[in-house]
Protein backbone atom coordinates (compact mmCIF):
# COMPACT_ATOMS: atom_id res chain seq x y z
CA UNK A 1 0.00 0.00 0.00
CA UNK A 2 2.98 2.33 0.49
CA UNK A 3 3.34 2.87 -3.28
CA UNK A 4 -0.13 4.46 -3.49
CA UNK A 5 -0.33 8.26 -3.51
CA UNK A 6 -2.94 9.60 -1.09
CA UNK A 7 -4.08 11.95 -3.87
CA UNK A 8 -4.90 8.94 -6.05
CA UNK A 9 -6.63 6.86 -3.36
CA UNK A 10 -10.15 5.69 -4.08
CA UNK A 11 -12.95 5.19 -1.55
CA UNK A 12 -12.19 2.54 1.06
CA UNK A 13 -14.84 0.12 2.29
CA UNK A 14 -15.01 -2.80 4.67
CA UNK A 15 -17.27 -5.72 5.30
CA UNK A 16 -17.53 -8.37 7.96
CA UNK A 17 -18.84 -11.82 7.10
CA UNK A 18 -19.78 -13.98 10.07
CA UNK A 19 -19.83 -17.75 9.97
CA UNK A 20 -21.88 -19.23 12.82
CA UNK A 21 -20.39 -22.14 14.72
CA UNK A 22 -20.51 -25.26 12.57
CA UNK A 23 -22.01 -23.45 9.57
CA UNK A 24 -18.92 -22.63 7.53
CA UNK A 25 -17.89 -24.53 4.43
CA UNK A 26 -14.67 -23.03 3.09
CA UNK A 27 -14.24 -24.34 -0.43
CA UNK A 28 -11.92 -21.62 -1.72
CA UNK A 29 -14.72 -19.98 -3.71
CA UNK A 30 -14.49 -16.72 -1.73
CA UNK A 31 -10.72 -16.49 -2.29
CA UNK A 32 -11.18 -17.10 -6.02
CA UNK A 33 -13.82 -14.35 -6.29
CA UNK A 34 -11.72 -11.91 -4.24
CA UNK A 35 -8.63 -12.53 -6.34
CA UNK A 36 -10.72 -12.08 -9.49
CA UNK A 37 -11.73 -8.59 -8.33
CA UNK A 38 -8.08 -7.77 -7.63
CA UNK A 39 -6.86 -9.20 -10.95
CA UNK A 40 -9.46 -7.18 -12.89
CA UNK A 41 -8.32 -3.96 -11.15
CA UNK A 42 -11.69 -3.37 -9.49
CA UNK A 43 -10.37 -3.37 -5.91
CA UNK A 44 -7.10 -3.33 -4.00
CA UNK A 45 -7.18 -5.34 -0.76
CA UNK A 46 -5.85 -3.27 2.13
CA UNK A 47 -6.38 -5.61 5.07
CA UNK A 48 -7.85 -9.00 5.89
CA UNK A 49 -8.49 -10.10 9.45
CA UNK A 50 -10.02 -13.28 10.80
CA UNK A 51 -11.81 -13.09 14.14
CA UNK A 52 -12.85 -16.05 16.25
CA UNK A 53 -15.20 -15.34 19.13
CA UNK A 54 -15.05 -18.08 21.73
CA UNK A 55 -18.11 -19.21 23.69
CA UNK A 56 -16.82 -17.27 26.72
CA UNK A 57 -16.80 -14.05 24.65
CA UNK A 58 -13.04 -13.75 24.23
CA UNK A 59 -11.85 -12.89 20.74
CA UNK A 60 -8.84 -14.21 18.89
CA UNK A 61 -7.81 -12.00 15.94
CA UNK A 62 -5.56 -13.39 13.20
CA UNK A 63 -3.97 -11.52 10.34
CA UNK A 64 -3.87 -13.32 7.02
CA UNK A 65 -0.15 -13.91 7.57
CA UNK A 66 -1.03 -15.95 10.71
CA UNK A 67 -3.03 -18.45 8.65
CA UNK A 68 -1.07 -21.60 7.89
CA UNK A 69 -1.94 -22.41 4.28
CA UNK A 70 -2.98 -19.36 2.24
CA UNK A 71 -3.22 -21.02 -1.14
CA UNK A 72 -4.16 -18.45 -3.80
CA UNK A 73 -4.31 -15.68 -1.17
CA UNK A 74 -0.51 -15.88 -0.71
CA UNK A 75 -0.16 -13.22 -3.44
CA UNK A 76 -2.19 -10.73 -1.37
CA UNK A 77 -0.55 -11.33 1.98
CA UNK A 78 2.64 -9.37 1.28
CA UNK A 79 0.67 -6.27 0.24
CA UNK A 80 -1.57 -5.93 3.29
CA UNK A 81 -1.41 -2.88 5.54
CA UNK A 82 -2.70 -4.28 8.87
CA UNK A 83 -4.90 -1.22 9.26
CA UNK A 84 -7.24 -2.30 12.07
CA UNK A 85 -6.43 -1.27 15.63
CA UNK A 86 -7.34 -3.10 18.84
CA UNK A 87 -10.39 -0.85 19.37
CA UNK A 88 -11.62 -1.69 15.85
CA UNK A 89 -11.33 -5.40 16.59
CA UNK A 90 -13.29 -4.99 19.83
CA UNK A 91 -16.11 -3.13 18.04
CA UNK A 92 -16.32 -5.69 15.26
CA UNK A 93 -16.26 -8.59 17.71
CA UNK A 94 -19.13 -7.06 19.71
CA UNK A 95 -21.44 -7.75 16.76
CA UNK A 96 -20.42 -11.42 16.56
CA UNK A 97 -22.18 -14.36 18.14
CA UNK A 98 -20.17 -16.51 20.58
CA UNK A 99 -18.68 -19.54 18.84
CA UNK A 100 -18.55 -17.83 15.45
CA UNK A 101 -15.74 -16.88 13.11
CA UNK A 102 -15.74 -13.74 10.98
CA UNK A 103 -13.69 -12.51 8.08
CA UNK A 104 -13.02 -8.77 7.89
CA UNK A 105 -12.07 -7.34 4.52
CA UNK A 106 -10.93 -3.75 3.90
CA UNK A 107 -10.49 -2.69 0.28
CA UNK A 108 -9.96 0.32 -1.91
CA UNK A 109 -12.43 0.78 -4.75
CA UNK A 110 -10.02 1.24 -7.63
CA UNK A 111 -12.89 1.69 -10.08
CA UNK A 112 -13.91 4.88 -8.24
CA UNK A 113 -10.41 6.29 -7.64
CA UNK A 114 -10.29 8.57 -10.71
CA UNK A 115 -13.63 10.14 -9.80
CA UNK A 116 -12.65 10.52 -6.14
CA UNK A 117 -9.34 12.15 -7.12
CA UNK A 118 -11.13 14.55 -9.47
CA UNK A 119 -13.58 15.46 -6.72
CA UNK A 120 -10.72 16.22 -4.30
CA UNK A 121 -8.87 18.29 -6.91
CA UNK A 122 -12.10 20.26 -7.40
CA UNK A 123 -12.25 21.02 -3.68
CA UNK A 124 -14.86 18.40 -2.83
CA UNK A 125 -14.79 16.05 0.09
CA UNK A 126 -16.77 12.95 0.91
CA UNK A 127 -19.18 13.78 3.71
CA UNK A 128 -21.34 10.65 3.72
CA UNK A 129 -21.55 7.22 2.20
CA UNK A 130 -23.44 4.07 2.93
CA UNK A 131 -24.53 0.75 1.72
CA UNK A 132 -27.99 -0.77 1.46
CA UNK A 133 -27.92 -4.39 2.68
CA UNK A 134 -29.07 -6.84 0.00
CA UNK A 135 -31.58 -8.29 2.47
CA UNK A 136 -33.31 -4.88 2.63
CA UNK A 137 -33.48 -4.65 -1.16
CA UNK A 138 -34.93 -8.17 -1.43
CA UNK A 139 -37.50 -7.40 1.28
CA UNK A 140 -38.51 -4.18 -0.51
CA UNK A 141 -38.92 -5.95 -3.86
CA UNK A 142 -40.94 -8.75 -2.25
CA UNK A 143 -43.16 -6.22 -0.47
CA UNK A 144 -43.79 -4.36 -3.75
CA UNK A 145 -44.61 -7.63 -5.52
CA UNK A 146 -46.99 -8.66 -2.72
CA UNK A 147 -48.72 -5.27 -2.83
CA UNK A 148 -49.07 -5.50 -6.61
CA UNK A 149 -50.71 -8.95 -6.43
CA UNK A 150 -53.15 -7.81 -3.72
CA UNK A 151 -54.41 -4.98 -5.94
CA UNK A 152 -55.01 -7.30 -8.91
Amino acid sequence: MTDVSLEELGPVDYLVVEFPAGASSFTGEMATELLGLVDRGIIRVIDVLILTKNHDGTVEPMELSDVGELGELQALEAQLAELLAEDDVAQLAAAMEPGSTAGVLIWENLWAAPFASAARRSGGQLIANGRIPIQAIIASIEADEAAATVGV
